[in-house]
């Protein structure tokens, strides 16, 4: 798409500086697109394989060599969960190739004076208490802020502490009990690393409830794509109104 077209006043970069561009930027490249939608899938595996591991379902009738059920349930859960993490690990080596926007979820600027007033405006946004929205190329404040929770900080502590709880079976020489056997230092007793993974699971569950609500919102009322963004990489503005 041309990027010499009408030109745009009022579209904020990643550093909440206004610059002046045309209707169409490409954002976010085919590394972070693909890891997020592959991040999306093992999450989904996750979580449905994770509910239940917790909530088992009910015995199967007959002989137990007849049925493998509960098995395939947590070799799904626990491919899903390597894939998450070699994912996760891609994904931060993207990070020093890609361009800024690719960066972004991985740090929060808290230095600078006009991200917190672009955090308390973008709440207000959400709020229904703002009438027009500001445009962004990367993230707003607040998702910038949500990104980071849960994208980076949240994945990272259920990657430890799931493969802390898969070391368990693993045994006590294999290398996620080398690397992640620690975790059992701070809680001895499994359970509670159990009932902490589990209950991530439902942080998760919510965290994505919330999410897709506000792309769906942000695509239909803040005048630039959001869901289409994260398929071809491209931001689009709608019209020129400044917010």
């Amino acid at each position: 798409m041309a990027h010499d077209a009408k030109m745009l006043t009022g579209v904020m970069d990643a550093s909440d500086d206004v610059i002046v561009t045309g209707p169409s930027i490409y954002v976010y490249e085919a590394p972070v697109r693909l890891w997020h939608w592959g991040n999306a899938l093992c999450i989904t595996i996750l979580a449905v394989t994770g509910y239940f591991i917790g909530s088992p379902p009910p015995t199967m009738p007959g002989e137990a060599s007849g049925s493998f059920l509960f098995g395939y349930i947590r070799f799904a859960h626990f491919a899903a969960g390597q894939v998450l993490a070699v994912a996760f690990l891609a994904r931060i080596l993207w990070a020093f190739w890609g361009n800024k926007y690719s960066r972004q979820i991985f740090y929060l600027p808290v230095w600078e004076k006009t991200w917190w007033r672009g955090v308390l405006r973008e709440a207000r946004w959400y709020l229904f208490l703002e009438k027009e929205p500001y445009k962004y190329i990367g993230h707003n404040p607040l998702a910038h802020t949500a990104m980071f929770a849960m994208f980076t900080l949240f994945n990272l502590g259920m990657i430890i502490t799931g493969f802390a709880l898969y070391s368990e079976g693993a045994g006590r020489d294999s290398w996620p009990a080398k690397l992640f056997g620690w975790v059992f230092d701070i809680w001895p007793n499994s359970q509670d690393v159990h009932t902490l993974h589990h209950l991530g699971m439902w942080v998760i569950v919510i965290f994505a409830i919330i999410h897709i609500y506000a792309a769906v919102r942000e695509d239909i009322m803040s005048r630039q794509t959001m869901i289409s963004t994260m398929i071809s990489g491209e931001r689009q503005f709608r019209d020129e109104r400044e917010g």
